[in-house]
């Protein structure tokens, strides 16, 4: 049994690896915001601790006990990128001490594939980066994580989801939602590939990365379906009962209404999962458009 500590366990991709690490048997102390997401954690056999990221003195002992410190959490605030680098900061200070104690500490953080930007060809975790405005500041934070293991003394990995699919959350349900309200908006032709990741088996990889007591490194997550946006949508549209309709965006009418979110929806990105699928990480699901009838039953 490994000690997890986890933020953002009840969120869209902390949610999944909540339940995905309890199935495996671990121990799981998750930071909750308010005590109905403690109860929600505590049903289903976490252990919660109420806090906030940015106030690190509620949290950070239970980082400390702990063998393995997930960071899944995301601030949507004003702060959020400060409170990212904070919450780095405190959770591999945390580590660092446990290491003193002579025990073993590693550490799990969360990116995500739009730090390659667009990809030239298929992008594996060793590619040039080229992130899109909206999520430049992850490079620093990446950086971080790596500058603050103590030359590799607290093992460090960073997981670069794509765009993550399954249940009623994220940007494939809202496309869910909005084609079953009869419109859907597509930023651009449509001709450009998303890499996507099953919200279960994106879980299994954290599960994976937890256990294994050499894995190092960055670590990408998708399907490797490689497909287009216009596959995705068309796909949906043949499963929802009333057709609805598909309105192209030209980008500069999407940044007006979205700002730098719709250069992201915009990347054209081949990703390739070399490392991950090194650890013996297979996705049950491989791709949107196949499994369209399935999501829309989780959704």
């Amino acid at each position: 049994m490994i000690r997890i500590f986890l933020t953002g366990a009840t969120g869209y991709v902390g949610s999944s690896i909540l339940e995905a690490s309890l199935r495996a048997g671990h121990s799981v102390t998750a930071l909750v915001r308010d005590p109905e997401k403690a109860e929600h954690v505590s049903t289903r056999g976490g252990h919660p601790i109420l806090g906030e990221l940015g106030k690190p003195a509620a949290y950070v002992a239970a980082a400390e006990d702990s063998d393995v410190i997930v960071h899944a959490a995301y601030e949507r605030s004003k702060r959020s990128v400060d409170v990212d680098r904070l919450s780095i900061e405190t959770l591999l200070g945390a580590a660092g001490r446990r290491l003193d104690k002579g025990k073993a500490a590693s550490f799990i953080y969360t990116s995500g594939v739009w730090v390659l930007g667009d990809t030239d060809g298929p992008a594996a975790e060793d590619a040039a980066l080229k992130p899109t405005p909206l999520v430049a500041w992850r490079l620093e934070h990446e950086a971080l994580v790596r500058s603050l293991s103590r030359s590799g003394q607290v093992r460090t990995a960073i997981v670069r989801p794509g765009i993550v699919y399954g249940g009623a959350r994220g940007i494939i349900s809202d496309l869910l939602k909005d084609a079953k309200n009869g419109l859907v908006r597509v930023v651009g032709d449509g001709s450009n590939h998303w890499p996507c990741v099953y919200d279960r088996d994106l879980a299994d990889l954290y599960v994976r990365l937890a256990a294994h007591p050499e894995a190092t490194g960055i670590f990408h997550a998708n399907d490797e379906a490689d497909e287009r946006v216009s596959d995705i949508v068309d796909a949906i549209a043949r499963h929802i009962m009333a057709q609805p309709d598909v309105r192209h965006m030209p980008i500069e009418e999407a940044r007006a209404k979205m700002g730098q979110y719709a250069d992201a929806l915009a990347l054209d990105q081949i990703v390739r999962s070399p490392r991950a699928r090194a650890l013996g990480w297979t996705p049950t699901l491989h791709s949107v458009a196949g499994n369209v009838a399935g999501l829309i039953e989780e959704f």
